[in-house]
């Protein structure tokens, strides 16, 4: 690194259009003095990448203290955002970032300011990462980057990346782990209130990743029907004569268009479609398998965990959408009712918490919130467990699951049962069994005082 170059002097390169959320990590992990909690003290240069006015989100606009010429005095440049991925940014700003690069500075593009970075040709031939929305836009965009879009953050070395919103925190943190140790990190996150160090990756909340574009192109038709049917068996020769190209032509114009290969992208699309699943109903994991196109559960657990690295039963812990307490006779919330979940593994009521293993810093998508949990907390489970928060098999679970999953398994059959005859499924709430009162209840106290009265 050339020597008026030092990595505690950051700068952050803002334009016009970013999220204000993006744009203001790096100058609150970075900008603020926290000396007297053991953070180490960078010094922060905010730069303007374009000229005017910095227009941001919710019509506020900025107005930074440096520009372009800044960067040439920072060992660390951090491009928090970037406002579209169909626009390239500007000349002089790209030449500015190989500029800083060339001398030997820390480039870090948080969320879409890995567009930049690969707009400015750090990213070729690296690993990067951005969010999971715009990765398949990325790869498409720039066929030079190896996109990741699992990934949390990236570091490669004197480039790093990562993916939306919050794992920007996480970046910095490591950034920061990086600079002055695990000790001065765990200080800042806790200065924060954010995790030191958060487990898996953004693979979890993946959605159906697409890029904007692909309405446009001849092979939407075939991915359309391939969403709409993964139930259904086909592969991805299937796929090939459906948009009437060959198996290598097909290939080739899918990993263009997507960034992945179709047999990549066929599997990730029968595992998200079980997230959902496991997040909204109570279907058991042979069942889901069956729904999103897996031979059998073994084969639904293997590609779920080698994406996720959870086992469906934690996914379905942490994540799933929790319904509603039902109101009890006197109008006041009921205490849930035991044993709602056909795999055992989705129960609601009163029980005690405990943490649940990863998620964000913040998480009010996933429904823990709706049922009045407190965010990060999941009830504890009943049932045999391994220590770790799994299920452990059944007896008649290990008899049906002998093997290890076939790495290309990912289609199967359709199945002609109906979905109400199968077993262990369970879509709307389950009732109260309606009996006797228990001993030592009130209702049996008083329906003993009322024989004794008609005695």
């Amino acid at each position: 690194m050339s020597g008026r170059r030092r990595p505690e002097i950051v700068a952050v390169l803002l334009f016009s259009g970013g999220p204000i959320f993006e744009s203001s990590i790096p100058l609150s992990v970075f900008g603020v003095d926290r000396q007297d909690a053991g953070v180490p003290r960078y010094r922060l240069l905010v730069c303007a990448g374009e000229e005017g006015p910095l227009a941001t989100t919710g019509g506020l606009t900025m107005t930074a203290p440096f520009g372009l010429e800044a960067l040439a005095r920072a060992g660390t440049v951090v491009v928090p955002a970037w406002r579209s991925a169909a626009q390239l940014p500007p000349p002089e700003a790209l030449s500015a970032l190989r500029k800083a690069h060339h001398e030997g500075a820390r480039i870090i593009g948080l969320c879409t300011g890995a567009f930049v970075l690969a707009a400015a040709g750090l990213l070729d031939g690296r690993p990067a990462t951005t969010h999971w929305m715009y990765a398949p836009t990325l790869a498409k965009r720039y066929p030079q980057v190896q996109v990741d879009p699992r990934e949390l953050f990236i570091d490669d070395g004197d480039v790093l990346t990562s993916a939306g919103t919050a794992a920007g925190i996480d970046l910095c943190l490591h950034v920061v782990r990086t600079d002055h140790g695990a000790e001065a990190a765990a200080a800042l996150a806790r200065r924060l209130v954010v995790p030191a160090r958060r487990t898996g990756g953004q693979a979890q909340y993946i959605d159906r990743s697409l890029p904007e574009e692909i309405g446009n192109d001849p092979l939407a038709e075939v991915v359309t029907w391939a969403l709409d049917n993964l139930s259904k068996q086909f592969d991805v020769e299937a796929l090939a004569a459906r948009a009437y190209m060959s198996r290598r032509t097909f290939d080739r114009r899918f990993r263009s268009l997507t960034g992945s290969a179709p047999l990549q992208w066929l599997i990730s699309q029968r595992v998200l479609q079980a997230q959902r699943l496991l997040e909204t109903t109570e279907a058991s994991v042979d069942e889901v398998a069956r729904r999103c196109g897996f031979r059998s559960p073994v084969a639904l657990r293997g590609h779920f965990r080698r994406q996720l690295g959870v086992s469906p039963a934690v996914y379905r812990t942490t994540f799933r959408s929790r319904r509603p307490q039902a109101a009890g006779a006197d109008g006041a919330p009921g205490r849930g009712t035991p044993g709602a979940g056909a795999t055992g593994t989705g129960t609601t009521g009163t029980g005690p918490m405990v943490p649940s293993q990863g998620g964000g810093a913040a998480d009010d998508g996933h429904g823990l919130l709706a049922a009045g949990l407190p965010t990060g907390t999941v009830p504890v489970q009943p049932g045999p467990s391994d220590g770790r928060g799994e299920r452990l098999p059944r007896p008649q679970d290990r008899a049906r699951q002998g093997g290890r999953p076939d790495p290309a398994d990912h289609s199967a059959a359709e199945d002609s049962r109906t979905d109400g005859g199968a077993r262990g499924r369970r879509e709307g709430p389950v009732e109260p069994r309606v009996g006797l009162p228990a001993r030592g209840h009130p209702d049996a106290a008083w329906a003993a005082v009322q024989r004794r009265v008609s005695e």
